[in-house]
């Protein structure tokens, strides 16, 4: 087997590093989602791996032959489909920097920077989003942790709550028939699954109404948790959204909380993408409520310019986290830990395995600048407001939710078929990329204003290109 050289290893990364410089300042040539079909990128490889190592300037000529074509451009300034996923240089570098560590941070002696920059990390997050101070670190129960998406953060909430919920029994835990869990209909998608992982089965789910704004009516959860429990069942868990995927609606979080306390429920808040706008202190009233919630989780990976995967979860009760996924076999054991004296934070998730996450924080808070994803996100909110103008003024559109951040819903008057016509046209001329949804049975377009380099042109250009489709 060939042997690359370290000074091979320098002029290969350097030429990588131009690439994907060219491609990050040149995106904008490419159409903005792929335009081939099933089976084509697969078709342009070789079935079976090479015998020999080749030249790196064949791969590298791939990336751009094969590679390419089949990229869905999420850094593209005209991709407004699903939510951001926003990457920035000094985020790539600090990647980098973790790849070439290699570390495997499950624990703290495993490398102890790689524990200790993460407890850091959440603690200036807590303090940069105006988090309650029972989520930092240095509280007496709660804390944080980077898991690699909202999805997971989720489901350890879920754990963490069947835990409370059966005592901290593992056999009890066993016994999940009595237990249900509380959201609306325009929750995300991964809670459905997390419960499912959890041994919560649907029939245990209770889908909480929601009302003309989208947000969960706490009237209908309170009947609805006051009927589990004259039949015998146990209200454990009920979630929060700031900012639902689909029309980034806002549950009342307050008022969640008192049904939740009053029933000993854990509250989780999910404000995946629009958490981060708390950068900005005008947009504060995205935490209202958190001071009461069990845990929560963001995405700086969504919004802040922090490369994918980067979702911080809090929690006020890390005990119950603790004891729902923490397993200690003897060749994991360390003084430290035993001493009480460090975090070991594969016990704060599911994988034992942990990537050095927090060095692409690092770098984009220090790097970057905390200030340049303020200002992109002011930007964003004020682009979306005047996008939402422009569709009031034109009688074929109607605006069908808030849009108090950076998500539009709209659709055509004309009725579902004629919407589901326009996304389809408008995304098969590579020229934007929007995202279809249903709220209350009526199909709708996403138009999320989200991307790093995305301005008043590109907005006016995807609005326009929705208006000429539209007939």
């Amino acid at each position: 087997m060939a042997v690359v050289t370290p000074d091979e290893f320098r002029q290969h990364g350097h030429a990588l590093i131009d690439w994907i410089a060219d491609y990050t300042e040149g995106v904008e040539q490419y159409p903005v989602a792929s335009q081939v079909q099933p089976g084509d990128i697969r078709a342009m490889l070789p079935e079976h791996p090479p015998a020999h190592a080749e030249p790196f300037a064949d791969v590298l000529a791939d990336l751009d032959r094969v590679v390419m074509p089949g990229i869905t451009h999420w850094q593209h300034p005209s991709f407004f489909a699903y939510f951001p996923g926003n990457g920035s240089y000094p985020a790539i570098l600090g990647d980098l920097a973790a790849s070439g560590l290699g570390v495997q941070g499950m624990s703290w002696v495993t490398s102890p920077a790689c524990t200790e920059m993460e407890t850091l990390m959440v603690d200036w997050m807590q303090e940069l989003l105006g988090l309650p101070d029972h989520f930092r670190s240095t509280s007496a129960t709660g804390g944080g942790v980077i898991q690699g998406s909202a999805s997971e953060a989720t489901l350890a909430s879920i754990l963490a709550a069947r835990w409370r919920a059966t005592g901290g029994s593992i056999n009890a835990m066993g016994d999940t028939t009595h237990l249900v869990a509380y959201a609306t209909s325009q929750a995300h998608s991964s809670i459905e699954k997390g419960l499912r992982i959890a041994g919560i089965g649907t029939s245990q789910v209770r889908i909480v109404p929601h009302d003309e704004s989208f947000a969960m009516r706490v009237d209908e959860l309170d009947c609805l948790v006051r009927d589990d429990l004259a039949a015998g069942l146990t209200p454990f868990w009920v979630c929060a959204s700031r900012g639902t995927t689909s029309s980034m609606a806002f549950d009342p979080t307050p008022a969640i909380a008192a049904v939740a306390r009053r029933e000993h429920m854990w509250l989780h808040v999910d404000a995946a993408m629009s958490g981060i706008g708390a950068l900005a202190p005008e947009l504060r009233w995205i935490n209202d409520g958190l001071e009461l919630a069990d845990s929560y989780c963001t995405n700086p990976h969504k919004w802040m310019g922090v490369n994918f995967d980067c979702d911080l979860f809090y929690t006020a009760d890390r005990g119950s986290l603790l004891g729902a996924l923490s397993i200690l076999p003897e060749y994991l054991r360390s003084a430290a830990a035993e001493a009480g004296a460090v975090i070991d934070y594969r016990d704060w998730q599911v994988p034992l395995g942990r990537r050095f996450r927090s060095l692409k924080l690092w770098f984009a808070i220090r790097s970057g600048g905390v200030e340049q994803a303020v200002e992109m996100i002011r930007r964003h909110v004020t682009l979306t407001q005047e996008l939402a103008e422009w569709a009031a003024a034109d009688p074929r559109f109607e605006v069908v939710a808030p849009h108090p951040l950076n998500l539009l819903c709209v659709r055509l008057r004309d009725g579902d078929a004629a919407t589901d016509a326009l996304i389809e046209r408008a995304n098969a001329t590579g020229r934007a990329l929007f995202t279809r949804t249903v709220l209350d049975g009526m199909v709708a377009c996403r138009i999320s204003v989200g991307g790093r380099t995305t301005d008043r042109r590109h907005v006016a250009a995807a609005w326009a290109l929705l208006q000429e489709l539209a007939g």
